[in-house]
């Protein structure tokens, strides 16, 4: 009986945080409350944890990975960032005011199980993006630690193990609940921009009054690379690596909500919101994008190269090796503090979005079990996948960036496709086709990331499959749900209900081909002989009308008809026959206070057929099916409406 106890408190405990809680949980990725709105500025430091805090290892990795071409690679970057990410982004603020995305458009853009596949795909690359968010932000952190001068020797060497500590703290503050806190966002913003200012500034200071350091640099440039075309286009062949500073603009959009906007703003056209948005965007890239430039130029000339490399003081924190170099250890290790900070709480961002973004699009579509719904178990998962990718890449940050960058570079491709097809179907020529090259370009960086560093891939193939897995038991186990938000009836479907309220009301499930009198005569006849009901009987025709069966969740509008004066009939429109049945008969039944009786004929074929098309298609196995839909909705078999097949 204790173990009972205690296993019933456990399973109560894990699902207590329940889909409404995940509103406290918002980050950048989120969804906040309505009534919390804030100044565009202040959001913008919101997403700028996650944004901003590349800073602590993009240099770094620019540098290992370009070498002496690091700040004309960083350069094509920016440029990048600023013609091409921030014009899609800006569009998609305007597509997606709401804060879903660019995932979101696509889901308007794509029907039927082709778009549900894809979303799930995209899905997969979401998670690889946020969870290696997750760990190779608390890598870095672990880096910053264990550089620091004043970090115990006897402690160094440990990073895997520390890494771990920082992800199970990242785990348990999910565990016992996060609340979002703007404030705590703008002072790390705050802070650790104005320490980098700092850094950039003495170490631009320190290039400028030591042209001996500068042209070490130009030499090692031009002997290598003498040619400045081929210059540019081994910068266009290294930009690949450097995509990492791209990963802030799917947040900016996500965060829109808490974005305060004009007094006259509607749900329908927050244009204040959008324009607040917008402003946020530009104002991140022009800052990221001025500190990508400055840092890479001061880090490629007044570090040595071999500090870069992996075990190195500068690999993976190149600016604080800078302000420990030359501002001092103190400085130094007040900017450590800083970077492991906003390191840290960028972790806390990326959990964040990931427990809203799972939420938001599986149990829309059925796939997601019922603890899905749940904060809680979600966070044991997600922070179980930390552990193992960190255990796996050896807290190594050189290691994961090539799996981050393919999260970004897949989520940014894919919002500069979505910007291209809303473009096209608005019959916007010249945006079309600007917005086309945007996307060409960032298939050709995620290409290029993906045969260098197949590591992305072969991570996100893994959340792919296993959210494609869970997605497909998902939709097994939730087959007999009554997945019908809302029955409304219009008035002819009212009348044709009402007017049978006090008699015995009899429904006939009805395939239309023709919708003449005929037709409706013939079936008549059939099903009275089927199931020997007396030929006098006040009977209604059903027909269900299938519109995207790859959708879960439903609202069915009942429209009535009388075909030849004679005979009544109830038109629906879901995306399964058999809920839509099962609800309209429950809807009958209370409208009424009366067991309606309903008839089908038996479909042919076997039962595993019939029920793989009910699932892929929402018809087959109608009869059985609306039937064990019923038993399951309501328990009791003396209120439940009455099924016959014949």
């Amino acid at each position: 009986m204790t173990f009972d106890r205690r296993a019933g408190w456990l399973r109560g405990w894990l699902l207590d945080a329940g889909s409404d809680q995940a509103v406290q949980h918002p980050g950048p990725h989120g969804r906040p409350p309505e009534h919390r709105h804030h100044p565009w500025w202040k959001v913008m430091c919101l997403t700028g944890v996650d944004y901003f805090s590349t800073l602590g290892y993009q240099p770094g990795i620019a540098a290992l990975a370009a070498g002496a071409l690091s700040p004309v690679a960083t350069l094509v970057l920016v440029l990048v960032t600023l013609l091409g990410a921030l014009p899609v982004y800006r569009r998609v603020a305007v597509e997606s005011p709401h804060g879903e995305g660019s995932i979101a458009m696509l889901v308007r853009l794509l029907s039927y199980w082709p778009g549900k596949l894809l979303v799930l795909v995209l899905l997969g690359f979401a998670a690889t993006d946020f969870i290696i968010t997750i760990t190779l932000s608390a890598a870095d952190a672990t880096a910053h630690i264990d550089e620091n001068p004043f970090w115990p020797s006897a402690l160094k060497g440990h990073e895997v193990l520390l890494t771990l500590l920082l992800l199970a703290l990242l785990g348990a503050v999910f565990l016992k609940g996060f609340n979002e806190a703007i404030g705590i966002a703008v002072v790390l913003v705050a802070a650790y921009l104005t320490l980098n200012a700092v850094v950039v500034a003495d170490a631009l200071w320190r290039v400028v009054t030591h042209p001996s350091a500068v042209d070490d640099w130009t030499s090692a440039l031009t002997t290598g690379h003498g040619d400045p075309l081929m210059v540019v286009g081994l910068s266009l062949l290294v930009f690949p690596k450097l995509a990492l500073g791209l990963s802030g603009f799917e947040t900016g959009v996500a965060v829109m909500p808490s974005v305060r906007g004009d007094p006259q703003d509607s749900e329908a056209r927050p244009l204040g919101r959008i324009r607040g948005a917008r402003r946020l965007l530009t104002t991140a890239a022009v800052i990221m994008s001025a500190f990508l430039i400055t840092s890479s130029v001061t880090t490629t000339v007044l570090i040595p190269p071999d500090a870069f490399q992996p075990g190195g003081p500068a690999n993976g924190r190149a600016l604080a090796y800078l302000a420990h170099a030359h501002l001092g250890e103190v400085f130094g290790t007040i900017y450590d503090l800083s970077t492991i900070g906003i390191l840290w709480f960028a972790g806390a961002s990326a959990m964040a979005g990931l427990l809203n973004l799972v939420p938001r699009y599986l149990p829309r579509y059925g796939m997601a079990p019922t603890w899905a719904r749940a904060v809680r178990p979600l966070v044991l998962v997600f922070t179980s996948v930390a552990f193992l990718i960190t255990i796996v890449f050896e807290a190594s940050v050189d290691a994961q960036g090539g799996a981050y960058a393919t999260g970004v570079l897949v989520l940014i491709t894919s919002a500069a496709t979505a910007v291209t097809l809303a473009a096209l179907r608005q019959r916007q020529r010249g945006r079309t086709i600007a917005f086309g090259i945007i996307a060409v370009i960032f298939v050709y960086t995620t290409l290029a990331n993906v045969v260098e560093r197949p590591s992305g891939v072969k991570i996100a193939a893994c959340f792919i499959g296993g959210i494609i897995l869970v997605s497909v038991l998902s939709r097994l186990m939730r087959a007999y749900e009554l997945r019908v938000d809302h029955v409304e009836l219009d008035s002819a479907a009212a009348r044709i209900i009402d007017e049978r309220a006090g008699r015995r009301i009899r429904l006939i499930a009805h395939e239309p081909d023709r919708r003449d009198a005929a037709e409706y005569r013939a079936k008549l006849a059939q099903t009275m002989a089927d199931n020997d009901f007396p030929d006098d009987s006040d009977v209604i025709f059903v027909e269900v009308e299938v519109t995207d069966p790859s959708d879960f969740e439903t609202e069915v509008l009942v429209r009535g008809s009388v075909v030849d004066d004679r005979f009544p009939v109830l038109s629906l429109a879901s995306s399964s026959v058999p809920t839509a049945l099962a609800a309209l008969l429950l809807e009958i039944r209370d409208r009424s206070r009366r067991r309606p009786h309903i008839y089908f004929e038996w479909s042919e074929g076997g039962p595993v057929r019939n029920f793989l098309r009910y699932l892929a298609f929402g018809q087959g196995a109608i009869a059985s099916v609306t039937r064990e839909i019923l038993r399951r909705q309501e328990p009791d078999p003396h209120r439940r409406p009455h099924v016959h097949a014949g």
